[in-house]
């Protein structure tokens, strides 16, 4: 089981997360292209220390919405959204170049990844961005109970598909994670996100916030570096995760 995490979301004097301290612990790094957050030295400096630490470079591309950290969203043309993409992509990929590095992923951020994950036209969209791309490029998408139609959509455009899970989310019945705005969506306690993190790894179900056993295929868990206390988790994910072999 892969560990991910979306970094380079700085921008300009501003700085977010802890990145120098969360890069060592994981081994994809979901990189902001300046869209919902990050900017041109941001984003060099961010795929330096990902090469650094030997972690596969993914492009995180959003909506342009800086005010909105990318959480809000827009109404544009399928053309639109394979065009604003395809802009992101090829400046990370052409930062990541000049490093020395080369991009394997994308990860859609914020209210892109929900949304198309609902609207199969904002899906599409963007599957033909990544498959237009000259270097071959996974896209990486939430998991569910079921991955069927996502499956086929990347099949049919030739994108491999990379399965996404949270450790700290609570999920409901049909594998989607619980909004915000609801009580217990977020795992605070450490040992229920290390059992969720283990669970997911090993194939075996998670409980749903209903209380009933969930089986989500997974590729990868996402976590987060924006604080001491989220660093020491992921660094308790790793060992967990380790120990299982």
């Amino acid at each position: 089981m892969l560990l991910n995490c979306d970094l380079g979301e700085s921008f300009g004097a501003w700085t977010m997360g802890m990145d120098e301290h969360i890069m060592p612990y994981i081994d994809q790094a979901n990189i902001a292209c300046g869209f919902h957050a990050g900017d041109p030295i941001t984003m060099h400096r961010t795929v330096q220390l990902a090469l650094k630490h030997g972690v596969a470079l993914g492009a995180h591309p959003s909506y342009p919405d800086l005010q909105g950290f990318g959480r809000r969203s827009m109404t544009l043309k399928p053309e639109e959204i394979t065009a604003m993409v395809s802009y992101q992509i090829g400046a990370l990929s052409h930062i990541a170049a000049s490093a020395g590095g080369l991009l394997s992923y994308v990860k859609p951020h914020g209210a892109l990844y929900n949304d198309m994950m609902r609207d199969e036209a904002i899906l599409e969209s963007i599957l033909l961005a990544i498959s237009h791309s000259p270097h071959d490029l996974a896209i990486m998408a939430m998991t569910t109970a079921d991955n069927s139609n996502l499956k086929a959509l990347c099949q049919k455009h030739s994108v491999p598909l990379i399965l996404e899970a949270f450790a700290d989310r609570a999920y409901d019945e049909h594998g989607f994670i619980v909004p915000r705005t609801q009580p217990g969506a977020v795992h605070k306690d450490s040992d229920i996100i290390i059992e969720q993190a283990r669970n997911l790894a090993n194939g075996t179900p998670i409980q749903s916030i209903n209380a009933k056993p969930l089986h989500l295929e997974a590729d990868s868990l996402c976590v987060h570096g924006d604080n001491p206390d989220s660093i020491a988790a992921v660094e308790a994910i790793r060992k967990a995760l380790k120990d299982l072999h």
